[in-house]
């Protein structure tokens, strides 16, 4: 299913024609409540691709205006991505069974949709790492408030090389536990334990562990470190994020069952260990 980020809602009145919004982006002039508009509405309309575009038009025009994206835009921007790759994702893991092995009409389209993976994670990881990243740093040189944020982005880089780990042995595996490290760091430093950011980013790393490097010692560590620490704070949660906390707690209470446990069937259709995206 798809990941949604708002609920419908009724665009904003307005005269210009989307030929027009088009030659306003060309010329870097696109009003951003124009480009969030149509962001969302692409969501809404689950045209992902046109998404993603939206989305990138909409950080370079807040970047050069020198500010980071607000919260909610961090959210459709993730959602954009998400579902692009998601999808590719699913694909991949049914193109890789057993029953296709051998057959070279399948590995010639395994190798189409590992095209078009590449190419999203590629377009994503270009604009955390060449954009987004470096304009929160120079903020928060100026501000700590930045951290939240920058955590954000890093796990989300994390999260693409691990994609592209999935699929290709080209080091991807270390550069995604480089930044979810670099986040790891951050957030035990500048966030709260039940932070749903930081919960996140550990459920995420621990799969990576698990999965990726192939270190379940280090992925069970890290689920239980993150669990417990949160465990002990929950008394702490505000309304508005107790939702989001405690089914990322789940999830790591679940993947911890799974990895020490004989019966290796937590999640029924797939077998495998849950992240954030599922």
């Amino acid at each position: 299913a798809a990941q949604k980020s708002t609920k419908l809602t009724q665009p904003h009145p307005a005269t210009m024609s989307l030929e027009g919004l088009e030659n306003k982006i060309k010329s870097g002039t696109a009003v951003l409540e124009d480009l969030l508009t149509m962001a969302k509405a692409s969501e809404n309309a689950e045209r992902y691709s046109d998404m993603c575009s939206f989305m990138r038009d909409l950080v370079a025009a807040k970047v050069d205006a020198g500010e980071d994206l607000t919260v909610e835009e961090r959210n459709l921007l993730s959602v954009a991505y998400k579902n692009a790759v998601g999808a590719r994702r699913a694909s991949w893991r049914t193109l890789i069974l057993d029953e296709y092995k051998g057959n070279t009409l399948i590995d010639e389209y395994k190798k189409k949709v590992s095209g078009e993976m590449k190419s999203i994670c590629s377009e994503v990881l270009d604009v955390l790492e060449k954009t987004l990243v470096p304009n929160v740093e120079k903020m928060i040189a100026k501000s700590d408030d930045k951290f939240e944020a920058l955590v954000f982005y890093l796990k989300m880089a994390g999260d693409y090389y691990r994609y592209l780990s999935e699929i290709v042995q080209e080091g991807y595996d270390k550069k995604a536990e480089e930044k979810y490290q670099k986040g790891t760091e951050l957030a035990e430093k500048h966030l709260i334990a039940t932070h749903p950011i930081r919960l996140g980013l550990a459920l995420n790393f621990s799969v990576c562990y698990y999965e990726i490097l192939k270190n379940p010692k280090s992925a069970c560590e890290m689920a239980k470190k993150a669990f417990d620490a949160a465990i002990s704070k929950l008394d702490s949660l505000d309304e508005a994020s107790y939702k989001d906390s405690t089914l990322i707690m789940q999830l790591l209470r679940d993947n911890l069952t799974l990895w020490t446990s004989s019966e290796k069937e937590i999640d029924t259709e797939s077998g495998k260990p849950m992240d954030d995206d599922e």
